[in-house]
């Protein structure tokens, strides 16, 4: 495949440029149409999708059963907002309480949403439940952490592109380094209401901290009477080999927060999951969405819940993750430094000798493959879930060539 962009892409991708303000750097390709894990661009090339729009599209582009349940409510009601009920957000919210093992389920649209959301439910029954004094509550985050790019987000990030002449920032976060509970321990005290982490640290190149620090994470919660919140937006619903990450190590945070996938790749859809004593601090008023729990999103939603329930998927990505790993296990020190594999989501740290990793992914989509760099480095892969062996195998194969070219 050549590496030069066709006049036509070209075309497309200025006149984008020319009215889109620049919050993105994508790769030079203009995708019209995608199936399963390909997808084809404007000049009818096809690509294999090794990203899943960062695991939004976990089941890959147009599943057939999740077109289905959304063309069947697209004919018959899209939004009411929640001033109304809807018949399609009760039998969601019951399955993905169920899915979760949980209570309640708070809806809302996007990841970002769905942690200010946490942020605000962690406050509130760190007040009225655990007796934190007024505008007092903490969080503790954890350095490297990605959850979103809201301004309270970005202000207890370490990033600094997404942190730089974005302030003032909120108070009230706690800083320790990721995948080390004793720091957590000495940073809590009377005023902290949560700690929040990701399982996984997926933008931070799939970061899996060490095996035992989720267990030692929850007992040290527990203990000391405070929320643990797991921002499984990108690691959770099948994801890496079990329904959610914390699962790898038996552990059940006491909220869960939820999205990317959730929207099986058709729309926005997040979540808060959690158990009545937590969730239920929310009063009528004090949060909400128009879009939140409306009924297109919700048949989406519980189609969506009702595959995860079989377990397929996660039996899929785990038996196939394993079959990644060995194959960019070869890799290390002929062009990669090192590779973190959870399932079917990888982070590929490239030698800089070989170039960074936005200059491999861009050989790679001219061979046809599609990833992401993040961190200078380091490449990500995170395929459909519905991927085949052979086509995994495929795509290592172009990762080599461009490796050793």
């Amino acid at each position: 495949m050549s590496t030069s962009i066709d006049s036509g892409t070209a075309r497309l991708i200025a006149d984008e440029g020319a009215h889109l303000a620049s919050n993105y750097s994508p790769l030079p390709v203009v995708i019209a149409q995608g199936e399963g894990a390909w997808v084809t661009d404007v000049e009818g090339k096809r690509y294999l999708d090794l990203l899943s729009a960062y695991s939004a599209l976990n089941f890959g582009h147009g599943h057939p059963a999740i077109v289905t349940a959304a063309q069947e409510q697209l004919n018959r009601l899209t939004l009411t907002s929640r001033a109304y009920h809807n018949d399609r957000l009760g039998p969601f919210a019951a399955a993905l309480a169920e899915l979760c093992g949980k209570d309640l389920v708070l809806p809302m649209n996007t990841g970002a949403e769905a942690v200010e959301t946490g942020i605000k439910v962690a406050r509130a029954w760190g007040y009225r439940v655990k007796g934190i004094r007024p505008d007092a509550a903490t969080v503790v985050v954890a350095d490297g952490n990605f959850h979103g790019r809201t301004t309270t987000i970005v202000g207890f990030s370490d990033d600094p592109t997404a942190r730089n002449d974005f302030g003032p920032f909120a108070p009230g976060f706690v800083h320790v380094p990721y995948g080390d509970a004793s720091a957590i321990e000495a940073a809590i005290d009377e005023n902290t209401a949560a700690v929040l982490i990701e399982p996984i640290q997926g933008e931070a190149g799939v970061v899996i901290p060490p095996e035992g620090y989720l267990r030692a994470v929850r007992e040290i919660c527990t203990r000391e009477n405070v929320l643990f919140i797991a921002d499984e937006i990108q690691s959770g619903l099948g994801r890496v080999g079990t329904t959610f990450a914390c699962d790898r190590e038996g552990v059940v945070p006491d909220v869960y927060l939820l999205g990317k996938a959730l929207g099986g790749g058709i729309l926005p859809l997040s979540a808060v999951v959690a158990d009545r004593d937590v969730l239920g601090v929310i009063r009528p008023g004090e949060h909400g969405s128009t879009f939140g729990g409306n009924p297109l999103a919700s048949a989406v939603g519980l189609r969506v819940v009702e595959m995860l329930a079989s377990g397929e998927f996660q039996t899929r990505a785990a038996a196939l993750g394993e079959h990644l790993e060995a194959k960019l296990a070869d890799l290390v020190g002929h062009g990669v430094t090192a590779v973190r594999v959870a399932g079917l989501w990888a982070g590929v740290d490239i030698d800089p000798a070989v170039g960074t990793g936005r200059e491999v992914a861009e050989r790679l989509l001219a061979r046809g493959v599609l990833v992401k760099d993040t961190h200078g480095q380091t490449i990500r892969i995170a395929p459909p879930l519905t991927i085949r062996a052979t086509e995994l195998d495929w795509a290592v194969e172009q990762l080599k060539h461009v490796l050793t070219a």
